[in-house]
């Protein structure tokens, strides 16, 4: 009933603002912060939980027997040492996304966990946009019958990645980094169905302004359903993103000039039709859904619906694509 949990965060970069913000929102204790540039965790310290402690090294989140949820957020290539630490020393995580480099380290990393006891979740935050969560919610009821194609659409500007060496030296960035949310929603709409094959293309141009190529797309063939996607990551005008969801009994579909901004959503039925409308947004939604259900779930002593295991499918799409 009264269950307060400690979270300690590593990693104080860009994206920890809609990490903390989230957590203050919800009224949850953030205690503890760590950050390789000490002045970064020392902002966010200022800016959100003036009583936190700032750490000089993160082992000493970990080593605190207070602190029982960590945040971690680098990117894969330091994190996945640091997720290991954690869940050794019996803490429940809460991963950054991409969630690994490989396969079978996922994997292993699920299975740490399990045997310490301890819940490993993954920031898929994209499930609890809005949009994306009344989709997921209206299918698992049967709503639309079994899915038999979904479609996205996004035309976006993403030339903020102009110069940022860890975006750019990402060859297929749009695939990878942004779309892994796309291939992640895609496997919770196809739940119960098995992907056979998966199509995957990225085109650059030289009118870019940053390396990785920015138009992409991919075709997931089911053996009686298709999910496409079609990306534009350079559009600076007339922003749209769109998904439209088919089923053997109606379609719903999601419109908004970006993924932050999705108003209503259309559903269409033999007996009737409705527009719902949409409370909240990705970036506040989304991001007290990973926390929240990770915490629902240690409560409540069950797998989290977003846990390692589970994003194992959503990264075999992605890594398929790539």
């Amino acid at each position: 009933e009264n269950y307060q949990p400690n979270i300690g965060i590593i990693g104080t970069g860009g994206i920890s603002e809609f990490h903390l913000k989230a957590y203050k929102h919800r009224g949850w204790q953030v205690s503890a912060m760590h950050n390789r540039t000490r002045s970064k965790a020392e902002a966010r310290r200022d800016e959100f939980y003036p009583e936190a402690g700032v750490v000089e090294d993160y082992r000493e989140i970990l080593e605190d027997d207070t602190i029982d949820v960590v945040d971690i957020t680098p990117h894969p290539e330091e994190r996945v040492a640091i997720v290991r630490e954690a869940l050794e020393a019996g803490k429940h995580v809460l991963s950054q996304k991409p969630f690994v480099l490989d396969l079978d380290e996922g994997a292993e990393l699920a299975g740490l966990a399990e045997s310490n006891g301890v819940l490993l979740a993954v920031n898929q935050n994209g499930r609890w946009a809005p949009h994306f969560s009344y989709l997921r919610n209206a299918i698992a009821s049967g709503l639309i019958g079994r899915v038999t194609s979904v479609d996205f659409s996004l035309q976006w500007d993403q030339t903020w990645i102009k110069g940022i060496e860890a975006f750019e030296s990402i060859h297929y960035m749009v695939l990878f980094d942004f779309a892994v949310h796309w291939f992640d929603i895609t496997s919770c709409l196809m739940d119960g169905q098995e992907p056979q094959r998966v199509y995957a293309s990225a085109v650059g141009y030289s009118e870019q302004v940053y390396r990785p190529p920015a138009l992409g797309s991919v075709i997931v063939d089911y053996p009686e359903a298709q999910v496409r996607m079609a990306f534009n990551a350079h559009t600076k005008m007339g922003e749209e993103d769109v998904t439209t969801v088919v089923g053997t009994k109606g379609t719903l579909r999601a419109r908004g000039p970006g993924l932050n901004d999705q108003s209503q959503i259309e559903v269409r039925l033999e007996d009737g039709s409705v527009d719902v409308p949409l409370e909240g947004c990705w970036f506040d939604s989304g991001f007290q859904g990973t926390m929240g259900e990770l915490l629902c779930a240690i409560e409540e002593d069950r797998e989290p619906s977003h846990s390692a295991r589970n994003n194992l499918r959503s990264l075999e799409l992605c890594f398929a694509a790539l």
